[in-house]
């Protein structure tokens, strides 16, 4: 017997919602089964903003889309477990910048891997084709709202 839909009164932010909590959870699990199990959701702003050259906390707010304070208490809370550290700008001394430590970097695979398998379960549940059309269409509307022509570029 198989699940039933999800009825169609749900509105689309719902719908996305709903749909990036299967994501997380999935990476959530792996995470926590390689030892990884004091991350928290939140903290994934940092993990997928973070350059190998470093960043400055009102940068990774900017590219992450969250308050400021959200940022810096999730970098805190990633310091004291070990995933970054923040070390001086070189040119400018007022200013630090955020870095995974090597502990850090093991995440990013990690989520990646789990991320593709999630994306593969689901084009096999929609067809290959329709899961295209999302990412497109959600590439096109998020470029747009962020005033950027993407046309319907893959990633």
């Amino acid at each position: 017997m198989s699940p039933e839909p999800i009825p169609a009164p749900y509105s689309l932010g719902v719908l996305l919602r709903l749909a990036h909590q299967h994501f997380a959870s999935a990476v959530d699990e792996v995470l926590h089964q390689c030892g990884f199990g004091d991350i928290r959701p939140h903290h994934a702003n940092v993990f997928s903003f973070v350059p190998n050259e470093g960043i400055q906390v009102s940068e990774l707010t900017v590219k992450a889309g969250v308050r400021k304070q959200s940022m810096a208490q999730a970098v805190e809370e990633l310091e004291k477990l070990g995933y970054v550290e923040r070390r001086r700008h070189p040119t400018d001394k007022r200013a630090r910048l955020v870095f995974l430590t090597e502990r850090g970097k093991q995440i990013r695979p990690l989520a990646m891997a789990t991320g593709k398998r999630v994306e593969e379960q689901w084009a096999q549940l929609l067809g290959e084709r329709d899961l295209e059309v999302l990412r497109s269409a959600l590439q096109v509307l998020l470029g747009k709202l962020q005033g950027k022509d993407v046309g319907s570029q893959s990633r």
